[in-house]
């Protein structure tokens, strides 16, 4: 039977994902020497052949891919030992490290992390404010244990190294200037905002949600500004300078307050209402986790009551200057 050396899977997995041996080595705190020489033992050891030359690079063989299609599972059956081994050792105690993009943090984070201190007052939760991709590569290297992202910019549900959660579907409502023509306008649509310049971020996932969500409603947008910070957008458009999409988690948590008398309308978009969906993600078998499955579980609480609580913001009179 093949030598199956866990270490060594792991450095090969490594070097799949970030494609040189140098970073690979950089990664794993090695020297490029000692990650050659770990996988040159465990092609050996298997009696394969992993990589072959590219150019000045090397790439993994039909061997090693083989290999390492076999090792997720391994590995996925670790993350589950282990995860039954924390709850045996440690029960109600612990810490789960939490990533998540930085509008999630107020809405869904933070009411979490408050429920489960009355509830489970021994488990501790971590956050670390990380946007969109980097939350899952601080999940696959193993820095935090949960990442809460965006499922437009999440590995697709069938990547072996993840499982997903859904969380909620979060409205995007439209900012405007308070005295705009089309602030009080009964049935507004998203494409009857074509013409107006618009305030979104220059890169990054809110930008593409923004693009993506008009051209669903038939047009480009034009950016006149770009920012990707809250109270920089509410202020932008409090001048008159431009419209924004906001999402409705956003208002309830992170740009709480600073509408208050700011002259700015949010519109509810009723007959075309985009969304963006927020999703959890863990190393594929740590989801069991006692520690982990109660941050879960008070996360989705919490989706929830911000899910209730922006259907009840629906309810106000159309052009309402809204503060929240």
């Amino acid at each position: 039977m093949a030598d199956w050396d866990i270490k060594k899977l792991r450095i090969l997995r490594t070097l799949q994902e970030l494609g040189t041996v140098t970073a690979t080595a950089e990664a794993l705190h090695m020297t490029p020497s000692a990650v050659s020489q770990q996988l040159t033992g465990l092609a050996k050891a298997l009696g394969v052949t992993l990589l072959e030359a590219h150019g000045r690079r090397v790439r993994l063989t039909d061997a090693a891919q083989l290999v390492l299609r076999h090792a997720e599972a391994v590995f996925a059956q670790l993350e589950r030992a282990d995860a039954e081994l924390l709850g045996y050792l440690q029960g109600e105690a612990g810490q789960v490290r939490v990533g998540a993009f930085s509008t999630a943090i107020p809405a869904l984070v933070v009411p979490a992390v408050q429920e489960l201190r009355r509830t489970h007052p021994g488990l501790a939760v971590a956050v670390r404010e990380a946007e969109a991709q980097a939350a899952y590569e601080l999940l696959a290297e193993g820095s935090v244990d949960l990442a809460l992202s965006l499922a437009a910019h999440a590995p697709t549900p069938r990547d072996p190294r993840f499982s997903r959660v859904s969380l909620l579907a979060d409205p995007l409502d439209v900012a405007l200037p308070a005295g705009h023509p089309l602030a009080a306008e009964p049935g507004l649509r998203l494409a009857d905002l074509a013409g107006e310049p618009w305030i979104f971020g220059s890169s990054g996932p809110w930008s593409q949600i923004t693009t993506t969500a008009c051209e669903n409603a038939g047009f480009v947008p034009e950016q006149a500004h770009a920012a990707a910070d809250w109270s920089a957008i509410w202020a932008m458009v409090a001048a008159g300078m431009g419209v924004a999409l906001v999402p409705r988690m956003a208002r309830s948590g992170g740009i709480r307050g600073l509408g208050r008398g700011s002259g700015v309308a949010l519109r509810v978009l009723h007959a075309d209402q985009p969304r963006r969906h927020v999703v959890a993600a863990a190393r594929r078998g740590s989801e069991d986790a006692p520690g982990l499955a109660r941050v879960l579980a008070a996360l989705r609480q919490a989706a929830a009551a911000q899910t209730a609580r922006g259907s009840a913001d629906t309810a106000e009179p159309p052009g309402t200057v809204q503060s929240s």
